[in-house]
């Protein structure tokens, strides 16, 4: 089984990191990507991003001192504990233990619009480059024409290492994307958070992002690995909803 989340703009390297990590898998390429980002003035970089002046500067002088890291550092970390969005407050995977990490190891990918894939341990620098930017490269003129079919074919190489079919998606849509068109034989299944407001059921952005972090919590301390255990999901007030569910996106409701 491999869960895989989006990455979260928020990031914090002001903790002290354990002498456990890995060593991202595509740091050629992410090399490559940063080549084509340092020939880039700030305000190309506002321009293609959407950014302020002063985030535009602050990844401009990312991009000027990156370079691909091996080993923890000051400004080279976990990427599991980096991450600090809303998914990630709901994971919290400062507090898991050493056996659960290690199963966040192996079953955990972050998916990354610089790194491609990572693992929870895989050491990253700061970054800002979200999977949908349209930075055009020798290889496309987006970052899923860059990736092509690397980052899905890392994934099935691990389900296969697994003996396992199933692909937990707790990622968003501009990140699965990178994933393309998956072989039929993997069982996708996409688990959906409903709040109630307003006299009715509905996602809730915010909400939603957290109880994917919450579920993925959930599912290494109690080292899931199998679909039908999903449904005894009942965190935070979210229960399996099993009317409005379906064989491939479990729905959890949640009223105040």
């Amino acid at each position: 089984m491999i869960i895989v989340l989006s990455p979260a703009k928020t990031l914090d390297y002001e903790f002290d990191a354990s002498n456990e990590y890995s060593v991202p898998t595509f740091l050629n390429q992410s090399s490559k990507l940063i080549g084509e980002l340092k020939e880039k003035e700030p305000k190309d970089i506002a321009s293609l991003m959407g950014l302020s002046d002063k985030l535009a500067t602050l990844n401009y002088d990312r991009y000027q001192s990156w370079s691909p890291s091996r080993k923890v550092s000051a400004d080279s970390k976990p990427s599991i504990l980096v991450f600090k969005g809303d998914v990630y407050q709901g994971l919290q995977a400062e507090d898991l233990s050493k056996s659960e990490m290690k199963f966040a190891q192996k079953h955990i990918r972050i998916l990354s619009g610089l790194y491609g894939i990572l693992r929870p341990l895989d050491v990253m620098k700061p970054y800002r480059l979200e999977m949908g930017t349209k930075l055009e490269t020798s290889q496309g003129k987006n970052l899923y024409e860059f990736w092509g079919n690397k980052v899905q074919k890392n994934v099935l190489e691990d389900l296969t290492n697994q003996k396992s079919d199933l692909l937990i998606n707790l990622a968003s849509k501009e990140y699965f994307t990178v994933l393309g068109k998956l072989p039929k034989e993997v069982n996708i299944v996409t688990p959906t958070f409903k709040d109630y407001k307003n006299g009715k059921y509905k996602i809730i952005s915010f909400y939603a992002k957290k109880a994917r972090g919450l579920m993925a919590r959930w599912i290494i301390q109690n080292k899931v690995t199998d679909f039908e255990a999903l449904s005894g999901f009942n965190v935070d007030g979210y229960k399996y909803s099993k009317a409005e569910s379906t064989a491939t996106v479990p729905v959890f409701l949640r009223k105040p």
